[in-house]
C-alpha cells in the first residue's frame, strides 16, 4: 500500500485558522455546485490517494496511520472496499504496534499502542531498551479502526499490552495523555481511549468513572463541551464527549426519546447548543459566530444521531450547503469553492451518509466509521445495536425451503427490523456472505414452526419469534 502522509488527525478535532482565513463569499466560485452526490468521482479521487499521496501531505508523515483511516474507511463508505488490498493492508499496519520486551516493561509509563508512522518507531538503545517508544492513543484508535474495516480479527493482536500500558497515560483527573511524554491532556484523547476498549471489547484500559468525571466537567454554561474544563464549547470536543458518554455506556443512544427525569448531562442545553450550530446557510460551524465547514456535518451531527435529534434539522439546506463543497473531480473542502484534501472529503462523506445518501454505507456515529465496520465480522458473537439490547447471538439455525437454505440469526430484538436497523443488517450480511438476496422473517413461535415469510415490507413484526426469541432470517440463493 503506497500511502505516504496523513492529515492533522486530533480525532478529527480541526484546529480552526483564527487568521487569514478567507471567507467563503471572498472566494470566486469556478462553475455552478453539482446538484447531486457524484460518487463515482469521490471513488476515484480516493483510489488515487490510496496508491498515491500528493507531496503536500509530506509535513504530516507522522501522521500516516490516520491517513490511512481517512483512506480505507473512506472507500468502504463509498461500498468500494474492494479496491483495497485487505491483507496488505492489515500487515501493513499491524507492523506499526509497539511491543513490550516483556510483561514486566508494562509498568514503565510507556504506551504500547501503534506509532504513527515509521518516523516515529526509534530504534532502541545500547541496551536494547526502547527508550523513545512513541506509541499514540489517535494512531492506535486509527490501526484498530483500519483492521476492524478490512475484516481483521482483533482478538489475535496483542490487545493485552495496548489497555495494560493504556492506563499509564490516564491522569488523576481521568483525562489521558496520547502519549506517555510532553504531550496535552484533553477530550480527544479520552475519546481515543474508550473507542479503543470498546473495539477491543475490554475495559480494563481505563478507569471508567473517573473518565466520566472529567468529561462532565468540560461541559459549558451554554450546553456544548470544551476540550478541557472552562474552555469554550467546541463541536469537535462535545463530539469526544457525547460519543465516549456512549461507547463507556452512561448515556443511551437516541436520548431523546426516552421519559428518565435526569441524565448525566444537560441535556436540553447540549440540545440547543447543537441546533444552534446550524447556520444561515445550511452548514455547521464547529463554534460560534464560525464560518461553516464541511467538517461539522458531521461533529455536530453526529452528536444529534446519538442524541436522537438528527431529525430536527434542516437537511435540504444542509445537502446545499455540502454540495457547494464538493469537488468537480472527486472529493470536499473545507468552505464552499476551494480545493478538496482528504480530511474534509472522508467527513463530507460521513455527512452524506447520516443524510442516508444513495450509495453510501451507514455510518456508526459513535466511531466515525462504517456500521458494517463497526461490527465485528471474526465471531459473530456480539452486536450493539444503537438504543437496542447488546445483542447476543448464540447459535445460527439452518432451516430449508425448496433446498434453499436460510440463516436465523437467534436472539435479535424485535424493533431491529425497522427499516433503519433493517437496512444495515441486509448490508452487513451481504458483505459477509455471497449470495445472500435479502432479509425474511420467520412466523410463528413455535420452534417447529420454521416457515420463511415474506420479504419484509413493514414494521409489523411484533410476532416474529424463534425459540421464544425475536428473529430476523437472511436467505441466499
Amino acid at each position: 500500500m503506497a500511502t505516504r502522509d496523513s492529515l492533522d488527525f486530533k480525532v478529527g478535532v480541526e484546529e480552526e485558522e483564527e487568521e487569514g482565513t478567507p471567507s467563503p463569499s471572498s472566494i470566486s466560485p469556478p462553475s455552478s455546485p453539482l446538484s447531486y452526490f457524484d460518487r463515482d468521482r469521490h471513488v476515484a479521487f480516493f483510489e488515487m490517494l490510496y496508491d498515491l499521496m500528493p507531496y503536500h501531505y509530506q509535513s504530516q508523515e507522522i501522521n500516516r496511520l490516520t491517513l490511512a483511516f481517512f483512506t480505507v474507511s473512506g472507500l468502504h463508505l463509498l461500498q468500494a472496499l474492494d479496491r483495497v488490498d485487505k491483507d496488505r493492508v492489515a500487515n501493513w499496519v499491524l507492523s506499526f504496534q509497539a511491543h513490550p520486551r516483556s510483561r514486566a516493561e508494562l509498568k514503565n509509563g510507556q504506551f504500547y499502542g501503534f506509532h504513527g508512522s515509521r518516523t516515529s518507531q526509534f530504534p532502541p538503545n545500547e541496551n536494547g531498551v526502547s527508550v523513545h517508544n512513541a506509541g499514540h492513543l489517535a494512531s492506535t484508535y486509527c490501526a484498530l479502526a483500519i483492521l476492524k474495516t478490512v475484516g481483521f480479527n482483533l482478538l489475535t493482536i496483542d490487545k493485552e499490552s495496548i489497555l495494560i500500558s493504556m492506563r499509564n497515560l490516564q491522569q488523576p483527573d481521568g483525562s489521558f495523555m496520547p502519549l506517555h511524554v510532553g504531550a496535552e491532556t484533553d477530550l480527544r484523547f479520552v475519546y481515543c481511549a474508550a473507542a479503543i476498549c470498546f473495539m477491543l471489547e475490554d475495559w480494563s484500559g481505563m478507569d471508567k468513572e473517573k473518565a466520566k468525571d472529567y468529561i462532565l466537567s468540560c461541559q459549558s454554561y451554554d450546553g456544548g463541551f470544551g476540550l478541557m474544563p472552562g474552555l469554550e464549547s467546541h463541536g469537535g470536543g462535545t463530539y469526544c464527549a457525547v460519543a465516549s458518554l456512549r461507547l463507556m455506556g452512561y448515556i443511551e443512544d437516541n436520548l431523546l426519546s426516552k421519559n428518565a427525569t435526569s441524565f448525566v448531562v444537560n441535556v436540553p442545553l447540549l440540545l440547543d447548543w447543537c441546533m444552534q450550530r446550524q447556520a444561515i446557510d445550511g452548514g455547521f460551524q464547529g463554534r460560534a459566530n464560525k464560518y461553516s465547514d464541511t467538517c461539522y456535518a458531521f461533529w455536530v451531527g453526529a452528536v444529534l444521531k446519538i442524541l436522537g435529534g438528527y431529525k430536527l434539522i434542516d437537511k435540504i439546506a444542509l445537502r446545499r450547503f455540502l454540495l457547494t463543497c464538493q469537488y468537480e473531480f472527486g472529493g470536499f473542502s473545507k468552505y464552499p469553492r476551494e480545493l478538496p484534501d482528504l480530511y474534509h472529503s472522508y467527513y463530507g462523506f460521513t455527512a452524506f451518509s447520516l443524510l442516508e445518501e444513495p450509495g453510501l454505507n451507514p455510518l456508526c456515529a459513535e466511531l466515525g466509521m462504517t456500521d458494517l465496520a463497526a461490527l465485528d465480522r471474526s465471531k459473530v458473537a456480539s452486536l450493539h445495536l444503537h438504543n437496542l439490547w447488546l445483542v447476543q447471538v448464540s447459535y445460527l439455525l439452518t432451516v430449508k425451503e425448496n433446498d434453499t437454505k436460510a440463516f436465523v440469526w437467534g436472539k435479535v430484538p424485535i424493533t431491529a427490523t425497522k427499516a433503519s436497523m433493517k437496512s444495515m443488517v441486509v448490508a452487513w450480511y451481504k458483505a459477509l456472505t455471497p449470495g445472500v438476496i435479502g432479509l425474511y422473517r420467520i412466523c410463528g413461535g413455535d420452534e417447529k414452526k420454521k416457515n420463511i415469510g415474506e420479504h419484509i415490507g413493514s414494521d409489523d413484526d411484533d410476532e416474529q419469534r424463534v425459540m421464544g426469541q425475536p428473529c430476523l432470517v437472511v436467505r441466499g440463493n
